[in-house]
Formats: C-alpha cells, structure tokens, sequence
C-alpha cells in the first residue's frame, strides 16, 4: 500500500483594512505601485493550513511589479496616510498648472 502526502507554506494576502485606497511608491524599485497588505504564511499539509508561522499577520507595504514588502514601521509615510484614506501629494504634481510665479 502506498500513500502520498504533501506539505509546503502558503501564504494569505489580504488589503490592509483602513489601508485600502493607498498607493505609494516602493522602496525597491521605485514605482508607484506599492500597496498595503496583511500576510500570513501557514504550513500545510496535503493543501490545507495546519500551523501559523506567527501569532499575527504581517502588515507590510507590498510592490506587485518587484514582488518586494517592507514592514509598515519602516514606512511612516504610509502610516500617515492610514485610516482616513488621505493621500500625500506627490512632488511635482497639484497646485496651478502652467501659472509662473509673478516678481514685483
């Protein structure tokens, strides 16, 4: 008789809650596609989650086009725009477009 198992991590991703709206720019390579997310890896076993790696999800600032996450501590910008959905703005963009300062 023969039985075959199989284990291996899985990872759950979900968006932050109160973070949902945020895009900022990654740390990594620079793109404004970063956004914030809860992860937990479980260990599983035949593909289904047994045991957490942690006691609580990571919350970190995640980039899908590098595939790179910061944890939210490094990241107080990210944390300031947080809960109200407000967004920082970018340099270089707002304000009067096309108006030059006028000297007197």
């Amino acid at each position: 008789m023969f039985f075959f198992f199989t284990c291996g991590t899985h990872t759950f991703t979900s968006r932050l809650k109160g973070y949902e709206h945020v895009t900022t720019q990654c740390q990594n390579c620079g793109n404004f596609t970063a956004n914030c997310y809860k992860r937990w890896e479980w260990f599983t076993f035949c593909f289904i989650p047994i045991i957490p790696f942690s006691l609580k999800p990571y919350h970190e600032v995640g980039c899908h086009v590098c595939n790179f996450f910061q944890d939210m501590k490094y990241r107080p910008d990210v944390q300031a725009q947080g809960g109200g959905g407000q967004q920082i703005p970018m340099q270089g963009y707002g304000g009067q477009q096309g108006s030059q300062p006028q000297y007197k």
